[in-house]
């Protein structure tokens, strides 16, 4: 009975295919190609990766995969001594694949990179306060004013000696009372890396 190699070399002898179009085509590289076609399992790295090979290349040649994979794993179950390689080496790779690879790469060290810069921008930085509300620096008939406010969440922030706490997104509010005339409010915010930020708002009540 014919290995699973030998059916597909077969196969690819009477259709009159080349290797080097089947690896064209395919994108299997040529030396994968004949050690399926040699039964040569050691070559490769893994179980999974001689099946997906047989799939592909079953395909290709409009054979049944399943039957190809069938007596693949019927062969491999007979074999114990087959001991696959620990890695491909990068020369077994097509250049469409070690295209992919090198733009994987590229990407994942500008993640990296771009992370790497932000996390020691937000060490280097004070932490940024944004004053929401209110809108307006000057009242008539308040007596207190609501001021509400968004920086990171883990700040700890001080109003008039007390203590402020921010919510989980970092949003903080607390009362101010006015008096007729300019009112100083100063908020001091600091973050988590030491740094400190502070506010400085004027808001003004006429009477």
């Amino acid at each position: 009975m014919l290995s699973v190699g030998e059916i597909l070399k077969k196969e690819r002898l009477r259709l009159q295919i080349p290797l080097e179009q089947v690896e064209k085509e395919t994108r299997i590289r040529l030396k994968f190609i004949e050690a399926i076609e040699n039964n040569q399992w050691k070559t490769f790295s893994s179980h999974i990766y001689i099946t997906g090979i047989i799939k592909t290349y079953s395909n290709y040649l409009q054979l049944n995969s399943d039957k190809m994979l069938a007596f693949f794993r019927r062969e491999y179950e007979k074999i114990d001594d087959v001991r696959f390689k620990r890695r491909i080496s990068s020369r077994y790779l097509t250049p469409q694949t070690k295209q992919v690879v090198k733009i994987v790469t590229i990407i994942l060290v500008l993640i990296f990179v771009g992370y790497f810069t932000l996390q020691v921008r937000n060490y280097l930085l004070p932490p940024n306060v944004i004053i929401i509300a209110p809108t307006q620096n000057v009242f008539y008939r308040e007596d207190k004013i609501k001021v509400l406010g968004k920086t990171e969440k883990e700040a700890l922030i001080m109003v008039r000696g007390e203590r402020v706490y921010p919510n989980l997104e970092g949003e903080f509010e607390f009362q101010y009372p006015l008096k007729p005339g300019n009112n100083e409010v100063k908020i001091e915010v600091t973050g988590a890396n030491g740094k400190k930020t502070i506010v400085n708002k004027s808001y003004i009540k006429k009477q």
